[in-house]
């Protein structure tokens, strides 16, 4: 005898189907992350805050146009008066598919890294930096990845 699917099997598969489709028409969430939470970083005798990865190519066009002291111009002037407290600079290696061309983009990278209150005021902060990178240097994109964290030092 063969098992006759109930409605919860048949239904799965179409509703995980529709899930993305589904998420592209959702409205946005308001451009606020919030912070840990507080209890969760007790436990660790730490602050909830978040941490923000910005992801900055370094090509302008196919050439690397944003030369090691072109971003050290960029961090003292633009990033460290923002987040004057600390922060933490990676060299990388990234790529991207252009939008315009459809074409693999390799280049060389920086990650910065960020610590700080999850309020409006840093979202406001660290989106003048991307803006501010991305006008500078003839950027399509700033990479962001924003999440809760508890912290410690």
């Amino acid at each position: 005898m063969r098992p006759v699917p109930t409605l919860p099997s048949v239904l799965l598969p179409l509703l995980l189907l529709s899930v993305p489709a589904a998420a592209q028409l959702a409205p946005m969430q308001p451009a606020f992350a919030p912070a840990a939470a507080p209890l969760a970083c007790e436990a660790y005798s730490a602050a909830p805050m978040i941490e923000a990865q910005l992801f900055f190519g370094r090509n302008i066009g196919a050439d690397v146009g944003v030369s090691e002291r072109d971003w050290a111009d960029f961090l003292d002037g633009e990033v460290t008066p923002r987040f004057p407290n600390g922060l933490t600079v990676i060299d990388a290696s990234g790529h991207w598919r252009d939008s315009e061309t459809g074409r693999l983009i390799r280049e060389p990278s920086k990650v910065l890294t960020l610590l700080a209150e999850g309020g409006p005021a840093t979202l406001s902060l660290i989106r003048e930096i991307v803006e501010s990178y991305k006008e500078r240097f003839h950027q399509q994109s700033v990479g962001l990845a924003i999440r809760p964290v508890c912290v410690s030092f």
